[in-house]
């Protein structure tokens, strides 16, 4: 037997059980094991793909949806670098909001929607705050960890050096703490594109959320799953490209 079968890499790994995945479902519904018409097989769902960008303008919808989900994760980056900077510089601050933040974190934030509405309104502001606010809490907890993590060798050879405060933590604090943060930001946007696809469905307004809103109304089912799948791969391959600019910034410190 091969020997990639017997221990396949980590990426043969996972197209294996994908693949293996794809094929009980598709024979499950084939064979009616489930109803074909609330889970269509595999084979119905992805050829709709093509029919979505032709007939449901699927782009503008995605570029919509990401628009947001990116204009949310880079004022959760912000404002969460920023809080976290401030929990781990006060220690006071730290000690008494970090486990209140760990709670929101967990929290089912997307409840919150009906509050937002009334305050913006039926529009892309709703969605980028919601967005926004659930992104904040990991950025806020990881930047923190990483910075109460910093090695205190490290602040040593800063103050030996002479470094003033901002210089520490120009050159020392947050480059050694950049794969903590790192961490926060990709869990952010996943964050943030959770709440945005989930609001945007459920006030009817936005991208892909309403997309799929839609075609679940006009019982398109095979094209709702569709376009949760296309939500799904995009969502994979931009956390696939955060981790390599990941690399590629840590390779650069």
């Amino acid at each position: 037997m091969p020997t990639w079968l017997i221990r396949p890499e980590p990426i043969y790994a996972r197209f294996l059980f994908l693949g293996v995945l794809l094929l009980v479902w598709e024979f499950a519904s084939l064979a009616g094991l489930m109803s074909r018409f609330i889970v269509p097989p595999p084979s119905e769902i992805f050829p709709t793909i093509s029919v979505l960008f032709s007939d449901y303008d699927l782009t503008g919808s995605f570029l919509r949806t990401f628009g947001e989900t990116f204009a949310a994760a880079g004022l959760g980056a912000l404002g969460g670098i920023l809080g976290g900077w401030w929990l781990h510089h006060n220690r006071v601050a730290g000690a008494a909001y970090t486990d209140w933040m760990a709670a929101i974190a967990a929290a089912p934030l997307v409840l919150l929607f009906p509050l937002f509405l009334v305050i913006f309104g039926r529009n892309a502001a709703t969605i980028i705050a919601m967005g926004t606010v659930a992104s904040l809490p990991p950025v806020v907890l990881k930047t923190k960890e990483g910075l109460d993590n910093v090695r205190g060798v490290l602040v040593d050879v800063g103050r030996t050096f002479g470094l003033t405060r901002w210089q520490q933590v120009k050159m020392i604090m947050f480059p050694a703490s950049l794969p903590t943060i790192f961490t926060g930001l990709r869990l952010g946007l996943v964050f943030a594109l959770i709440n945005v696809v989930g609001v945007e469905y459920l006030i009817g307004f936005g991208g892909m959320g309403l997309l799929i809103a839609d075609l679940g109304d006009r019982f398109e089912i095979a094209g709702m799953y569709a376009a949760i799948c296309f939500v799904i791969l995009t969502s994979i391959c931009f956390f696939y490209l955060t981790e390599k600019l990941e690399t590629w910034l840590l390779s650069a410190r």
